[in-house]
């Protein structure tokens, strides 16, 4: 069928990414899954293959790329593996949408050559602007391409510019539901198990995202992918904690005026919107209801006990290779966790620790970011062997 966007799901088998099927699937007129690229939940691959018959497929665990073979041979569908391919499949000619699902720094290269291609990319990955935001925009300067973002917090924010001058913007409000730990003492988060961490009382996402919300690293991600986003300094960008999570974001202008854009805490709304813009396509599903709500509350957060999210401002204010040495603790600290071998509040003390032990590079370039990565993970890892 002419006209519809052909969209590669970088991440299919994830939170968003099924989201983002269920979107083409109830929209076939509208969408087509061009590419679907799974990081090793190959059986989860298998099905989405049959079911929307992609040009073609990519496992990034080349331990998985024999059995994903066999089990699509029957079908015209192309079948890939490892990184380079996860890489070069964001830039195919026949791809109009880019939507790069992936989990933490896995989704900078793709993103990168994506912006080479001249893609529209729809941005769920805030970890490619947070370890390599710099690099991100001096490319996007010499290209074709334009990003279009899919977390709720940022895809409200930039609904609510539409139509703005950006010299207009007085501040940029953050949102944060709070989590399942929102008014607990570092005592009590002392000895929360990884199950209580999962248990988040608003949202479905995946693991990682999930503790990164109840540790308010998740947030903290978001200031810097917002400074980045929008050209905003940190001090111009505040977090609030909205428990309802109706209110996804605000902007407060130059003359006191603020929007918001709201709806029901559903990724499904802003994963719609950034692929189908600059239009919006009706939908009888995820519809708002003041009635369902009596009240609205809002909260300053505790940057004491959530000491995560300070963390993530302090690095944004030091910049260079910072918040890609922080990225890379968390992704590790929230590894162990999960796996039971740090506390939770082991998790900013990992991150503070390898701060600490990691070498600060003021401008770092594309392969400086990548070693940061890498040093990262081993010192932290190295580290957690000292910290409960």
């Amino acid at each position: 069928m002419k006209n519809r966007k052909r969209i590669a799901i970088l991440g299919s088998t994830g939170s968003i990414g099924t989201q983002a099927l269920n979107i083409i699937r109830d929209y076939p007129d509208f969408f087509e899954a061009q590419v679907l690229v799974a990081n090793n939940n190959f059986e989860l691959l298998i099905n989405q293959a049959r079911e929307f018959e992609p040009d073609a497929v990519v496992i990034a665990d080349k331990s998985k790329y024999q059995r994903l073979k066999d089990s699509l041979s029957d079908l015209p569908v192309k079948v890939y593996a490892g990184n380079e391919a996860v890489e070069q499949i964001a830039s195919m000619d026949s791809v109009d949408i880019v939507l790069t699902a992936m989990v933490g720094f896995s989704g900078l290269l793709p993103t990168i050559r994506a912006i080479e291609a001249g893609k529209i990319i729809a941005l769920a990955n805030k970890e490619t602007l947070v370890v390599g935001g710099h690099l991100i925009y001096e490319l996007l300067n010499k290209s074709k391409a334009s990003i279009i973002p899919v977390d709720s917090e940022h895809s409200a924010i930039f609904q609510c510019l539409r139509g703005e001058n950006p010299n207009s913007i007085n501040k940029l409000i953050l949102t944060a539901s709070g989590g399942p730990f929102r008014g607990k003492n570092i005592q009590f988060l002392e000895k929360v198990s990884p199950e209580q961490a999962l248990n988040h009382p608003n949202w479905k996402m995946g693991n990682k995202v999930t503790i990164d919300s109840a540790s308010l690293m998740n947030k903290g991600l978001e200031v810097i992918e917002a400074h980045w986003l929008f050209g905003v300094p940190a001090e111009k960008i505040d977090v609030v904690i909205h428990p309802q999570s109706v209110i996804h974001s605000l902007v407060e202008f130059n003359d006191g005026s603020i929007k918001a854009q709201m709806g029901v805490p559903n990724m499904r709304i802003p994963i719609q919107y950034a692929l189908d813009y600059p239009n919006r396509s009706f939908s009888n599903k995820n519809r708002f209801s003041f009635s369902d709500y009596s009240s609205f509350t809002f909260e300053k957060p505790d940057l004491r006990t959530f000491r995560n999210l300070k963390i993530a401002y302090d690095c944004l204010k030091k910049g260079g290779n910072a918040p890609c040495i922080m990225n890379a603790a968390n992704e590790v600290a929230v590894e162990l966790f999960l796996n039971k071998q740090i506390s939770f509040t082991g998790i900013s003390e990992l991150i503070e620790e390898t701060l600490t032990k990691t070498e600060h590079i003021n401008i770092p370039n594309l392969k400086e970011c990548l070693e940061t990565d890498n040093i990262s993970r081993k010192i932290a890892f190295e580290l957690s062997k000292k910290i409960k």
